[in-house]
């Protein structure tokens, strides 16, 4: 029989650590597991270029501060060298390359299958973050298997691309990000998405735009609350990228929304494209939590939850993006989560 935890806590990346550090000051018996091979790698995975809109010093997480002057906006390279310096300073232990395939109940308690081993605990906190299954509209599969196509999810750098026209598909922060990356390169590129987005500069009048967040408290609305409900359902802005300046580029060809696609040829709202070598599928990611038996779901596959408590006794969230407010899925703004979580776990 596995030993039976206090705590087990599912992903080691800033959600993980941040309840470590809590349950570590509660003296709770408590262990951290990820399925990749290293702290940090859902970061170090990501595109090449890729750094936070979040200066350095809104980036920390409890009880140690990011170590990078104020001002500076991080690579992802810096970010999961902070995770590991992290986990060294508070020697928080974590069990790597251990993917956790489905959680139940059993004698009272969590069993937790994995294909290399099953682990037992009274409590699990679960902290994998939103981004779960990349998504790519199901006509995708019926493209022309000569067009290389590549989530941005895997999406590295342009040198992955085929020569010829490249067309990028997502209106959100990486698409526009990867669409400015691509085009920069020269490259022929058609943008599939929403231009009339809205914009926010990193700086305005010499302060962070995480400054004004702070001192206005945008970041502080609860999901419950009017303004929060307000912001949760509307788009979200774009941060840091100058989107009309990308858009007006000679090589950059707006299209409107992908319909559908055959073969070669690809609909869009605008016209139909036959001459694509590449796709940039920047089009987000679909919950996962099935293999959670028992836990209930909202219309949008998301747990139904308080504040991170679900409906099952003993077993929790962190790092969902709306948590509690709009900075529950930023780095310096999951503490305060991670820190109610562990005043709930306290008192009962």
């Amino acid at each position: 029989m596995e030993k039976v935890r206090d705590f087990i806590v599912i992903g080691a990346a800033q959600a993980g650590l941040s309840m470590a550090y809590y349950l570590k000051k509660l003296g709770r018996d408590y262990l951290l597991v990820d399925k990749e091979e290293q702290i940090g790698a859902s970061w170090i995975n990501r595109w090449d270029s890729l750094t936070l809109f979040t200066p350095s010093e809104f980036n920390n997480l409890p009880g140690m501060d990011f170590p990078a002057p104020k001002g500076h906006y991080p690579s992802k390279e810096e970010v999961a060298e902070y995770f590991k310096m992290y986990a060294e300073k508070f020697k928080i232990p974590i069990q790597f390359n251990t993917f956790i395939s489905e959680i139940s109940r059993e004698n009272g308690n969590f069993l937790l299958k994995s294909p290399q081993g099953n682990l037992r605990a009274r409590n699990v906190i679960i902290g994998t973050g939103p981004f779960h299954i990349p998504y790519t509209p199901p006509f995708a599969e019926k493209l022309d298997e000569q067009i290389f196509q590549v989530h941005s999810n895997y999406y590295k750098n342009p040198q992955q691309l085929k020569e010829g026209k490249t067309m990028v598909v997502g209106g959100g922060d990486s698409g526009f990000q990867i669409l400015d990356e691509v085009s920069e390169t020269g490259m022929q590129v058609y943008f599939s998405g929403a231009t009339d987005v809205k914009t926010l500069p990193q700086e305005i009048l010499g302060k962070t735009l995480w400054w004004w967040f702070t001192k206005t408290g945008f970041l502080s609305f609860s999901r419950d609350s009017w303004l929060g409900k307000k912001i949760s359902k509307s788009r979200q802005p774009i941060i840091g990228t100058d989107v009309k300046a990308i858009l007006k580029r000679e090589n950059v060809t707006p299209v409107g929304k992908t319909k559908n696609a055959e073969g070669k040829l690809i609909f869009t709202e605008k016209k139909k494209l036959n001459d694509i070598n590449n796709i940039i599928w920047a089009t987000g990611y679909r919950p996962n939590f099935g293999w959670i038996e028992g836990l209930e779901l909202n219309k949008d596959g998301y747990p139904k939850h308080h504040r991170g408590i679900s409906n099952l006794d003993n077993l929790y969230f962190i790092g969902l993006p709306w948590l509690h407010t709009r900075g529950s899925a930023t780095l310096g703004g999951i503490k305060k989560d991670a820190e109610y979580l562990a005043k709930h776990i306290s008192e009962n």
